[in-house]
């Protein structure tokens, strides 16, 4: 399995739109930061025929640390989860 990274994405952009390198790469940190931005800000992300990047609230809880056996207690944090849409879906497992 191959792990698609930032470069090839800028490189399909770069191919498919026909944009310079340097700008599909900025066309990317664009759609990044602007994703990430609306996730900071507290609000959900969803992209059509995608998926969904939603922020659920985790409580904090005590755990366990693995290497000494202690109890230890886990802050209460943000966490980011994706939903992928059913098109998505339907076009992974066709």
């Amino acid at each position: 399995m191959k792990t698609v990274t930032r470069v090839n994405i800028t490189e399909a952009i770069y191919e498919q739109i026909g944009l310079s390198r340097k700008d599909s790469g900025d066309v990317l940190d664009m759609i990044i930061e602007e994703i990430r931005a609306e996730l900071v800000s507290g609000k959900d992300v969803k992209i059509s025929s995608f998926g969904t990047f939603g922020l659920h609230q985790k409580n904090a809880r005590m755990g366990r640390n693995p290497k000494t056996g202690k109890a230890a207690e886990i802050s209460p944090r943000t966490v980011i989860s994706f939903r992928p849409s059913q098109i998505l879906r339907k076009a992974l497992n066709a």
